[in-house]
């Protein structure tokens, strides 16, 4: 088990080639949660995620000649490009096992550092298979993405760096996969003040680290999808459960919803990019998943590197949900000018229109008459509430599509 000491140690090593990430307030997430809320940004990282402190560390401590045989990881995406961009820079080979589901920017950041990426495997474990096939056959390093003493004590630089900013600080919010990243940091947090209180955070679908503290021991769970796939891992670290035994407050879990909104609500309010792994820790505080109230808290968001196109369907969904994008169903007679007197009341009403749509054979449509889907930009859940009762006093049979 890592001591505070290694932690301290990898903080010397890394310092020159990590970035400080800030720590600011965030008024509208202490509003929000009834708490102090400080935001840890390791989504500025240069890979974007915290995963290269503990990489880094892995990689200084590896002897001549295993840097010139190379290195091989297995990684969703934020390891890999924390792997890879180090390694490159001095000069280590490296091979990197990816399952086949990692989104497309991550595969291709972690190719533009110059490793060589094998796409293997429907999640994390199997990818992590064939990984230690490679270093088994090939001699290879093999630099694991949370299991390893060197990798823990890396990623504990971060509560480091959080203690200097925020000396003050009462709890601290951590989102978790294998546990490399609470390992080091409930370590880091607990050895300088034992006082401060560590909570983890995992997806529902995945909480392989909160069976592993029911069980006793790491119990391989069944593979699950989750947007939160940076910490989508089916099986806790040997090595880092005992490190969360013995520091970890307690550990909840977040639904795909709350993490979806977690990512919306740090886009718009705080104008800050998260994956769904790195919006984990805020979606527990704004959920109240967490004993906290008028206390100084710390939430680190750890990576911000998320697909597009899930970004486009987050937003949208987001949008719905709060009532800012509506589809309503009108049904209207089928002749000219029908559309105009209806579009007509809905500039009255100050509904922008995004999308329409025509159907005259489906839902009950009458001979003569036609459905029309008219997807509309508004203000929210009473702006709705407003244009259906204007469509009804106006004779128009319509409905909210879900």
């Amino acid at each position: 088990m890592i001591a505070l000491s290694d932690i301290e140690a990898a903080l010397d090593r890394v310092r020159e080639s990590i970035y400080v990430s800030p720590c600011p307030r965030s008024e509208t997430f202490s509003q929000a949660t009834g708490n102090f809320v400080y935001l840890k940004l390791d989504n500025l990282q240069r890979t974007g995620a915290f995963k290269e402190r503990g990489a880094l560390n892995k990689l200084l401590t590896l002897d001549h000649e295993e840097r010139l045989r190379g290195v091989v990881a297995a990684s969703a995406g934020n390891h890999a490009q924390g792997v890879a961009c180090h390694a490159g820079r001095h000069g280590i080979r490296a091979q990197i096992c990816m399952p086949l589901t990692t989104p497309l920017i991550k595969v291709s950041a972690t190719k533009s550092y110059g490793a060589e990426v094998i796409l293997v495997g429907a999640n994390y474990d199997e990818a992590c298979e064939q990984a230690l096939m490679r270093a088994r056959d090939l001699g290879l390093a093999f630099v694991h993405a949370f299991d390893d003493d060197a990798i823990i004590a890396g990623q504990g630089t971060l509560a480091l760096e959080l203690l200097e900013q925020q000396p003050d600080i009462e709890a601290v919010v951590v989102p978790i996969g294998g546990g490399g990243l609470i390992g080091g940091v409930s370590c880091a947090i607990k050895e300088t003040n034992a006082r401060i209180q560590v909570f983890g955070v995992q997806p529902a679908r995945l909480p392989s680290m909160k069976v592993a503290i029911a069980e006793g021991k790491p119990v391989t769970i069944n593979p699950a999808p989750t947007i939160a796939d940076g910490i989508a891992v089916r099986r806790a670290g040997e090595r880092t459960l005992p490190l969360v035994q013995k520091y970890v407050d307690d550990i909840v879990t977040v639904d795909e919803e709350e993490i979806a909104n977690a990512i919306l609500l740090l886009l718009e309010r705080e104008k800050t990019l998260a994956e769904g792994a790195g919006a984990a820790a805020l979606a527990a505080l704004l959920n109240r998943k967490l004993p906290l109230i008028q206390k100084k808290v710390a939430v680190l968001v750890c990576g911000g590197n998320i697909d597009v196109t899930l970004l486009s369907r987050i937003i949208e969904r987001g949008l719905v949900k709060d009532g800012r994008l509506v589809r309503l169903r009108v049904h209207l007679p089928d002749y000219p000018g029908a559309l105009h007197r209806l579009t007509g009341i809905l500039a009255q009403h100050r509904a922008n229109i995004v999308e329409t749509s025509y159907d005259r054979a489906y839902y009950g449509v009458n001979l003569g008459e036609t459905a029309i889907d008219i997807t509309m930009e508004t203000k929210g859940v009473d702006h709705i509430a407003e244009l259906l009762a204007a469509l009804d006093l106006s004779g128009y049979a319509s409905e909210r599509v879900l």
